[in-house]
């Protein structure tokens, strides 16, 4: 019998001081069996980041031709595909082809090396490439509940969390604008 995803349902005060956005985002997030939660974290972040209307998380891991979140417009077209974690260059090819906007969130102890065997192939495409801190999103992970109300409030390159178990900040590097 294939183990269930966990249902984690997460209220979210969310500012953007820098977009001059402001929403609460009552999401429910469904984590795979073999996703870690430091995973599922970057996820929620790299969601919090490109909140805007019709942003949705897809199937994910359970769904090997979408990415973790996208956006659609109302007639369907793609608009934003978001991966997270050290995606092969040639899938960044194709989701380029697919939508208008390409975001990779990569986050985990690997990233740095990941990065520099695939960058020049990345540097090709039109891409956006972002690197979470390893050490914020393990610090992120460790605030969470299976149900919780927490705020985001993200400004420059830094968002701060603050939950019932504590606060951190998680910084992002931009390793590659699109072009």
């Amino acid at each position: 019998m294939a183990l269930k995803p966990t249902i984690y349902k997460l209220n979210i005060s969310l500012s953007d001081l820098d977009k001059n956005y402001y929403d609460t985002l009552p999401l429910t997030i469904a984590r795979h069996p073999s996703e870690t939660l430091e995973r599922m974290m970057a996820r929620v972040l790299a969601y919090c980041i490109n909140a805007r209307e019709h942003l949705a998380f897809t199937k994910g891991l359970s769904e090997a031709e979408e990415p973790d979140i996208w956006r659609r417009s109302l007639d369907n077209q793609l608009l934003l595909w978001i991966d997270l974690g050290e995606p092969a260059a040639d899938r960044i090819k194709k989701a380029t082809r697919l939508a208008q906007t390409v975001k990779v969130y990569s986050f985990n102890s690997k990233s740095d090396v990941w990065w520099q065997q695939s960058q020049a192939k990345f540097k090709q495409l039109s891409a956006s490439v972002y690197r979470f801190q390893w050490q914020d999103i393990q610090s992120l992970a460790r605030l969470v509940e299976r149900t919780m109300e927490f705020s985001v409030t993200i400004s420059d390159d830094s968002a701060h969390i603050a939950a019932e178990l504590g606060e951190c900040e998680v910084a992002w590097t931009v390793l590659q604008a699109s072009s």
